[in-house]
C-alpha cells in the first residue's frame, strides 16, 4: 500500500478510541466498525509501525510502552487537526476580521452611516477601514473589499456594481459673493477650480454644450488627492469643484454648498464597485460574503 493510500489520521481515531474506551467492541460500535475490522485494523497499523502496540493476552487492553506513547501522540495529533478544522470552518461563520479599502468621500457619506447597522447584525464581526483614493494592491494592503470608483481594469479581481451617481460643480455662497456666478462654461476659465492629482477616467469637466458633450480641462491651480479634502477646500472658499452627487448632497441641503450650471450638466454616472479576490483565491470567507451581501441592500447612490 502506497503511502498517498494510507488514513493515518483514521487508523489513529480507530486506535484512541478502542484504548478510550477499553477494548475493540465498544471501538467499533463507536467508529460504526466490525470488531473483527478494529482488530485487522490494529494489527495492520503494528505491522506498518514494527511495534506491538498492544498486549492481546489479556481480557482488557493493556499497552505496551511503544503503545503507550503512540496512543499519546495520537491524541495530540488528533487535537491538532480537530483545532485546525475548527479555525477554516470559522470562514464560515460570519465573525472574524475584515479590511476595507475605500475613497474618504465614499467611506465618509456613503459607509460610514451604513456601519451601525451592519455591526448589529454581525456583532462577531470587526472592521478596519483604510481610506485612500488611489487604486491599491488587494494582496499587498491585505485588503477584503476595496471600493472603487469609475469604469473598472480588466483583472484577475471580482467585482460587484454598488450603483452610480452624478456629479455636481459646487461652490461656497462665500466664494460665489467674491468672484461672482459663474453662467457658461466659457467663464469657467475665470475661476479657480478644483480638480484631482491624480489620473481619473475622465480628465477635466464634462459639460453639455450645444447638444454636445465637450470637456473643460483639468486645472492646474489648486490640486488635491483626495475627493474630501477638495469638499473641504470647496466649503472653506477656495474655488469650485466638480463632485459626487452623494459627497455634497448634505452640503447644498444646508445652503454651505450651491450647485453651478447644472443646465450644462452631462449627466455622467460615474459607477462604484466592491473588489475582491475572487473565485481564484478560494471561497470567500462568510464575513466578506455577508459584507459584500449587505452593501448591495443598502447602498444608495
Amino acid at each position: 500500500m502506497s503511502r498517498q493510500e494510507i488514513n493515518r489520521s483514521g487508523e489513529m481515531e480507530v486506535f484512541v478510541r478502542a484504548v478510550e474506551l477499553g477494548g475493540f467492541t465498544a471501538a467499533a460500535a463507536a467508529c460504526r466498525m466490525t470488531p473483527s475490522a478494529v482488530s485487522k485494523l490494529v494489527t495492520r497499523l503494528e505491522k506498518r509501525l514494527g511495534a506491538r502496540l498492544i498486549h492481546r493476552s489479556t481480557r482488557r487492553l493493556q499497552l505496551t510502552p511503544e503503545g503507550c506513547a503512540f496512543f499519546e501522540r495520537s491524541v495530540a495529533i488528533l487535537a491538532d487537526i480537530a483545532e485546525a478544522e475548527r479555525h477554516a470552518s470559522a470562514g464560515e461563520q460570519v465573525a472574524g476580521h475584515i479590511r476595507i479599502n475605500t475613497s474618504g468621500s465614499f467611506g465618509n457619506h456613503v459607509l460610514a452611516p451604513l456601519i451601525p447597522s451592519f455591526m448589529a447584525l454581525h456583532p462577531d464581526v470587526s472592521l478596519e477601514i483604510f481610506h485612500t483614493d488611489r487604486i491599491v494592491d488587494l494582496m499587498e494592503e491585505r485588503a477584503d473589499i476595496a471600493i472603487r470608483a469609475g469604469p473598472l481594469k480588466s483583472s484577475s479581481l471580482t467585482a460587484r456594481k454598488l450603483g452610480g451617481t452624478r456629479n455636481l460643480i459646487v461652490a461656497s455662497p462665500a466664494y460665489l459673493r467674491r468672484h461672482g456666478t459663474p453662467r457658461s462654461a466659457a467663464e469657467l476659465a475665470k475661476h479657480c477650480r478644483i480638480s484631482f492629482s491624480y489620473s481619473r477616467a475622465i480628465e477635466g469637466w464634462p459639460l453639455l454644450i450645444d447638444g454636445e458633450i465637450a470637456t473643460v480641462p483639468a486645472a492646474r491651480n489648486l490640486q488635491v488627492g483626495d475627493g474630501e479634502a477638495i469638499r473641504h477646500l470647496a466649503l472653506a472658499g477656495a474655488g469650485l469643484a466638480r463632485l459626487a452627487a452623494f459627497t455634497v448632497k448634505s452640503d447644498i441641503a444646508a445652503g454651505r454648498l450651491k450647485p453651478l450650471l447644472e443646465e450644462f450638466n452631462s449627466g455622467d454616472i460615474e459607477e462604484f464597485h466592491a473588489v475582491y479576490i475572487g473565485q481564484g483565491g478560494g471561497p470567500l470567507p462568510a464575513r466578506v460574503r455577508a459584507l459584500l451581501d449587505f452593501l448591495r441592500e443598502n447602498v444608495h447612490l
